[in-house]
């Protein structure tokens, strides 16, 4: 994994993307108004077995559940035709989390969302799509933590919505525990 800085993404993204400037463009905006993302330069695997290396946007982005705010680890992987083709995006859960599967979320962690169906390439763009993917796991947060060592040994079973109970973990000084960032290990 290649972590580059946003000044050096004109240089190493790859010469296969057909709307070079375009990228770059939407990456930046996305990174001026989400400070835990970052452009990763990453070998994609597809589902036929065929590999490429592919830009993504890798890092967190924010939801507020019953008021509080979480962090949600996401890859979003622009394919080269981008942004003619929706990103192919995926929950990124640390070893500490299990996916929970909804009609947005798969078992194996892809973001299942209309807007990516629906994908048109002059009305769509990265900023937007983060703006739903937050509403959206607002809604029904994706992930949850481990409670259970059990579960651990499980990180990705197919939970549903129902099947959950969210707990909030408190520190002894009555802090809320990892309230701005619970995607740390």
């Amino acid at each position: 994994m290649t972590v580059t800085p946003v000044r050096n993404l004109r240089r190493i993204l790859p010469k296969t993307y057909d709307h070079r400037r375009k990228v770059l463009s939407e990456i930046s905006t996305v990174l001026s108004h989400h400070q835990y993302l970052e452009p990763v330069l990453e070998r994609f695997v597809f589902n036929d077995g065929t590999a490429k290396t592919l830009i993504s946007l890798t890092g967190t982005v924010e939801m507020f559940y019953k008021g509080k705010r979480y962090n949600i680890p996401v890859s979003l992987w622009l394919k080269e035709s981008y942004p003619h083709t929706a990103p192919i995006c995926y929950l990124k859960p640390t070893c500490e989390m299990v996916v929970v599967t909804s009609r947005h979320v798969s078992s194996n962690g892809e973001i299942l969302l209309p807007y990516l169906d629906e994908w048109k390439h002059k009305q769509c763009d990265l900023h937007s799509l983060i703006q739903v993917m937050m509403t959206v796991f607002s809604e029904v947060p994706p992930l949850r933590m481990c409670l259970d060592p059990e579960d651990l040994s499980s990180a990705h079973t197919v939970h549903s919505p129902e099947e959950l109970s969210h707990v909030t973990l408190d520190r002894e000084d009555d802090l809320p525990f990892s309230e701005h960032n619970e995607t740390v290990c």
